[in-house]
């Protein structure tokens, strides 16, 4: 993994991680359930910029490096297998 895409999905995990806790204290709390799940679009939202951060890190290396290896069938049954498994 490339260090930048490392770096700023751990930074966006961080952050996905303190929404969560905030949701599981705003629920212990009994808070009101659109503040609730405004916070769990917010984490929706981080982990799908988690999701590209790293798709676009694997593009740039890993999926350019199989093309170059000749192992195009390979990269691209991975990457169907991920679009696949986002619109189940």
């Amino acid at each position: 993994m490339l260090k930048d895409v490392k770096k700023e999905a751990l930074k966006r995990m961080n952050y996905a991680s303190g929404h969560l806790d905030g949701i599981r204290r705003m629920i212990e709390e009994e808070r009101y359930c659109v503040e609730i799940l405004q916070q769990t679009y917010a984490v929706r939202q981080a982990i799908k910029r988690i999701e590209a951060t790293v798709l676009d890190g694997h593009l740039r290396t890993h999926v350019a490096e199989g093309v170059r290896d000749g192992r195009e069938q390979e990269v691209f049954d991975e990457l169907s297998e991920l679009y696949a498994m986002q619109n189940r």
